[in-house]
C-alpha cells in the first residue's frame, strides 16, 4: 500500500508540473502595440519614416462670430502625427490634437508611399487618416467614421516632419501675440455725454494681456525669487510657468496656452504628462509660480479681432 500511495503522489506531482509548463503568462511590462507572430517579434521596416509630423488640420464648419452670427468657414487646428513603429503588416502611432492624444493603427503601402491609419475604439469622434509621404512631409485627409457626430467630419492635413528637442533656452518671440483671446471679460464702463452732461454706462468686452516680462524671465534657467514675481500679472506668470512644460513637449488641453506656444517654431507636443522630465530647478520655480498665480491679478484691455 505504501508503494501504491507513493506512486500516486509521484504521478500527481508530475501532472502539476506538466500543467504549469502549458500555462502562458503575459508580461505586463511589454508594449501592447508590439507586433508578434508565433512568439517571434516581427521585424521593423522603414525606420527612417519614424518621427513627428506637424502642421495644419483644416476643414469647413460652422463658425460663430463675436456678434453671435453663424456662418460656414474654414476651421484650422494644429495636429501632430507620431509614427512609432512600422512592420510589414502594421503601422502604430498616435495623433495629438487640442491636447488630446489618440492611438492609431494602420498599414503602409510601399508602392504609393501612403498610410491608412485608423483610430481604434468606439468613440463617435474617431476616424481614418489617409496620408501620402513625400520626402519629409505628409499630406492627405481625415474622415470621421460617424459624420453626424462631429462638427467637421472631413479635414485635410499638411504636415512637415519635426524633431523634438528639449532646450531650456526656448522662449516666446517678441513678435508673438500676448493677448488671451479665449477668456474675454465684460466690464461696465462710464462716459459723460457732452451735450446733456449726463453720465451713461455701457458694457465692453476686454481680454487679458501679458507684459514683456514673458520675454525676459526663464523658469528653466534662472532661480526665481518672490521679488521677481511680486509685480507680475497673473497671465505673465501663467505663461512663464507653462513655458517650462512647453519646452518638454507638453500637449496643452487649454486653448489659451496652445495659442501662445503654437506661435513659436520650437513647440512640439509629444506627451500628456512631462512632470518626471522637469529638472529640480524647474520644479522649484513651478511651485513658487503656483503660489503667486493663486493671488495675482490680471491686466485687461480692449482689442479688435
Amino acid at each position: 500500500m505504501k508503494i501504491l500511495k507513493l506512486s500516486l503522489i509521484s504521478l500527481f506531482t508530475i501532472g502539476l508540473i506538466a500543467c504549469k509548463k502549458d500555462v502562458k503568462t503575459t508580461d505586463p511590462s511589454k508594449d501592447s502595440l508590439t507586433a508578434k507572430k508565433d512568439s517571434v517579434v516581427v521585424p521593423e521596416v522603414y525606420k527612417e519614416y519614424y518621427g513627428i509630423y506637424m502642421g495644419d488640420f483644416a476643414g469647413k464648419g460652422m463658425i460663430t462670430s463675436e456678434d453671435g452670427e453663424t456662418y460656414e468657414g474654414e476651421i484650422y487646428k494644429r495636429i501632430a502625427l507620431k509614427i512609432n513603429r512600422i512592420t510589414k503588416d502594421s503601422v502604430y502611432g498616435q495623433s495629438i490634437v487640442d491636447g488630446n492624444q489618440r492611438p492609431f493603427r494602420g498599414v503602409f503601402n510601399e508602392t504609393s508611399k501612403s498610410f491608412i491609419l485608423d483610430e481604434p475604439g468606439n468613440d463617435k469622434t474617431y476616424g481614418r487618416f489617409e496620408v501620402k509621404l513625400n520626402n519629409d512631409s505628409l499630406t492627405g485627409s481625415w474622415n470621421a467614421f460617424n459624420k453626424s457626430a462631429v462638427k467637421v467630419p472631413n479635414k485635410t492635413l499638411k504636415l512637415v516632419k519635426k524633431e523634438f528637442v528639449y532646450n531650456p533656452n526656448f522662449m516666446l518671440n517678441e513678435n508673438n501675440d500676448l493677448i488671451d483671446w479665449e477668456n474675454p471679460k465684460d466690464f461696465v464702463e462710464k462716459y459723460t455725454d457732452e451735450e446733456t452732461g449726463k453720465t451713461e454706462t455701457y458694457t465692453e468686452s476686454k481680454n487679458r494681456i501679458a507684459s514683456d516680462a514673458v520675454f525676459k524671465i526663464n523658469a528653466s534657467k534662472q532661480k526665481l525669487t518672490e521679488k521677481d514675481l511680486k509685480n507680475l500679472r497673473k497671465l505673465d506668470m501663467e505663461i512663464i510657468k507653462n513655458a517650462v512644460f512647453a519646452r518638454h513637449g507638453y500637449a496643452f488641453k487649454k486653448q489659451t496656452y496652445r495659442n501662445f506656444f503654437e506661435q513659436t517654431d520650437w513647440y512640439i507636443p509629444v506627451s500628456n504628462n512631462v512632470d518626471n522630465e522637469l529638472s529640480p530647478l524647474e520644479k522649484e520655480n513651478v511651485a513658487l509660480l503656483n503660489r503667486f498665480i493663486k493671488y495675482a491679478e490680471d491686466k485687461y484691455d480692449s482689442f479688435g479681432r
